[in-house]
């Protein structure tokens, strides 16, 4: 019996050991001072859904749906005479259909980080200064003529689903009538 109660006592002890020698030897993250000074200048700046046509032999083809946003220098923002937002917008029209930055015809070679590479890279440009840290996508969509064709028609009457009735086990059908709309007199 005092064997058990040592061995209960020494797990104890090994235990509670183990967890103050591991919360004191434990360090933070390092954070790099550059890092540390990024993180205190930067700040999220929610981008517009933004419209880009994609033109190719001499007509509209499709259209890309981007909503973009950026980790912006909070500073440098306030110091703008257009919003960034609006600004930015006007620069993501020219960057995405000047540069050509998809290919529809093969999007398997679409790479993400150099997407948001260029954008970055081009929106500090426009600004001459490096006012944006990052490039968020939060929605980057395409959609071509026939996409945009069939949202335009109204729904098909024949493919839309009809009411299917509720049967029960003896046949009858649910057809009750709320009470105060038209019920039928007698019941």
């Amino acid at each position: 019996m005092i064997k058990l109660l040592l061995t209960g006592i020494w797990a104890c002890v090994v235990t509670l050991g183990a967890v103050y020698f591991s919360v004191q030897h434990a360090s933070a993250p390092k954070v790099s001072e550059e890092e540390a000074t990024r993180a205190a200048l930067q700040e999220y700046v929610p981008g517009e859904l933004i419209t880009v046509p994609v033109i190719a032999n001499g007509g509209v083809q499709g259209y890309f749906l981007a909503k973009l946003s950026y980790a912006a220098d909070k500073t440098k923002t306030k110091t703008l005479q257009i919003p960034l937002k609006e600004g930015a917008t006007s620069a993501l029209y020219n960057i995405l259909v000047g540069k050509k930055l998809i290919n529809i015809a093969d999007t398997s070679n679409f790479d993400l980080t150099h997407f948001k590479d260029v954008l970055r890279d081009g929106l500090n440009e426009v600004y001459g200064d490096k006012l944006i840290f990052e490039v968020y996508v939060e929605q980057l969509e395409y959609l071509n003529k026939a996409d945009l064709a069939r949202l335009a028609q109204p729904p098909d009457e024949a493919h839309e689903p009809k009411p299917v009735p509720v049967v029960d086990k003896n046949g009858a059908t649910a057809h009750e009538v709320m009470p105060g709309k038209d019920a039928p007199s007698g019941h």
